[in-house]
């Protein structure tokens, strides 16, 4: 079976990219900017009704990794959601250390490119429904010819060649219970996720997907989660720059029809 359960209500994740212990954004995967300290950021989006948080370590220096575990613990006593915790991870065992810190899902990219049984040995471990395959994914064919979207490594900066969508249903079969597709071309430019992206990806794997990159309006965010086999939308930048609420975006959501997984007490 492929493709998603459209009847499925759909969530809301907030992004916050670290650095060194900072929450940083960037466009197209550069150009980072500093935003602020990032647990008052997790914890007004908890409270406003946001399904699931994000932290995403760019840099996965001792010194970032350190303050991600600070971040995690802190979090975990903070907000009742689901935390997805990446950047760096190669390994069961500092995939353990997340998870006893408070992290609920360890998101891998580079690492599970690197060696693919990563992902096997991470749900052996914890069950899949714990390890997500973030893909960066950037569209490599020209207007009319048939879609095209490479794997990058690396933060973005190098590609492997493979087919995003193929990677995505290998990936499925190795372990992965869930995937952030990031699409590098939208990333924090405000102009709209790529559906062809999320539609590709999405129909080839049983497994939830989220939309990640571009949310720039209210109208974008139902749309891929209205035109696309998607589970989730991830909102990174809509939010940290006060153009939007997560208890703005799921008002609207509702209002075009959208079934929203509510948080009780929290919308």
């Amino acid at each position: 079976m492929t493709g998603n359960n459209m009847t499925n209500k759909k969530r809301i994740i907030a992004c916050l990219d670290l650095k060194d212990g900072r929450l940083v954004k960037g466009v197209k995967f550069e150009g980072l900017r500093d935003i602020g300290e990032p647990l008052g950021f997790a914890k007004r989006y908890y409270e406003e009704g946001a399904n699931e948080l994000a932290f995403l370590d760019i840099s996965s220096t001792d010194k970032s990794r350190a303050a991600l575990l600070d971040l995690v613990r802190n979090a975990r006593l903070a907000v009742n959601i689901p935390i997805c915790v990446g950047g760096g991870i190669s390994t069961v065992g500092e995939m353990e250390i997340l998870i006893r810190a408070g992290a609920d899902k360890v998101s891998v990219c580079s690492s599970a490119l690197a060696r693919p049984e990563l992902l096997s040995e991470m749900a052996k471990a914890y069950g899949s429904k714990s390890v997500m395959l973030a893909i960066d994914a950037k569209r490599v064919t020209g207007t009319g010819e048939t879609p095209r979207w490479n794997v990058f490594a690396a933060g973005g900066r190098t590609d492997t060649g493979l087919d995003a969508v193929e990677w995505a249903k290998r990936a499925v079969e190795l372990g992965a219970g869930e995937i952030m597709l990031n699409s590098i071309d939208a990333d924090g430019t405000g102009a709209g996720y790529d559906l062809e992206l999320c539609t590709a990806v999405a129909s080839a794997v049983s497994v939830p997907v989220i939309a990640s990159g571009g949310a720039g309006s209210l109208e974008q965010i139902a749309g891929v989660l209205l035109n696309t086999p998607v589970d989730a939308a991830l909102v990174a930048s809509f939010l940290h720059y006060g153009k939007s609420t997560v208890r703005e975006i799921k008002e609207y959501l509702l209002s075009q029809g959208i079934s929203v997984e509510v948080l009780k007490g929290k919308n």
